[in-house]
């Protein structure tokens, strides 16, 4: 089996903070109902495949297939519906995003993976385009965000699309993300999965994978 030459990562929930604090202080201050938003990502998540653009925004946003003010406005209508309160829908998604804490921790390993002379990317799936870039030419050697590509985690081609770039085999890298079927996809490719629940435990998986001490 060779040995692995990449690291591939993710972006929400591995490089900033637990997602689930960030939207429910969102929550919290637009005045959301928690339950009702989860209960709607749910119904939208479990819609069929077929005709996702007009099915399942979520999807069609991460693929870039929906306009971001677009996004908002149906979701901001979905909640007002479900829950009988206005939702400012301007905004909305940057409002939800600004509570996102940047996870330093995680960040410091990727940049020691790269100088020690790993190949590094970002592989994310994209709610709008506004990441925090500042310090990424010195974190990775590959930037993959599906809205900017048109295609999604877990699907199998935005995986081959990340490694041809990153000039590895699926064998030669290892894919950390924070949700199982992202990694369950990307194993089932050949690609190494971390799943990742915290820093302590991913650093120690990724010094035994690579062979070199990253975790401080």
């Amino acid at each position: 089996m060779p040995e692995p030459r990449a690291l591939i990562v993710d972006w929400g929930g591995v490089l900033t903070g637990d997602l689930r604090v960030a939207v429910q202080r969102w929550a919290e201050i637009d005045g959301v109902d928690l339950q009702t938003y989860a209960s709607l990502m749910r119904d939208w998540l479990g819609e069929p495949a077929g005709m996702e653009a007009l099915l399942n925004p979520v999807h069609a946003l991460e693929r870039g297939e929906m306009a971001l003010p677009d996004f908002e406005s149906r979701l901001a209508r979905a909640l007002s519906e479900r829950t009988g309160r206005p939702v400012e829908e301007r905004g909305l998604l940057g409002r939800m995003f600004e509570h996102f804490e940047h996870a330093e921790d995680m960040s410091g390993l990727v940049r020691r993976a790269r100088a020690a002379g790993i190949r590094t990317a970002l592989c994310s799936n994209s709610w709008g385009n506004d990441y925090p870039r500042d310090g990424w030419d010195d974190m990775f050697d590959v930037v993959v965000i599906s809205g900017e590509v048109g295609m999604r985690k877990p699907e199998p081609r935005i995986f081959e699309h990340t490694l041809k770039l990153v000039g590895v085999s699926a064998e030669e890298s290892v894919f950390v993300d924070d949700l199982p079927h992202n990694i369950a996809a990307a194993v089932a490719l050949g690609m190494i999965g971390i799943r990742h629940v915290g820093y302590e435990t991913t650093a120690l998986e990724i010094d035994a994978l690579f062979g070199i001490h990253l975790s401080s």
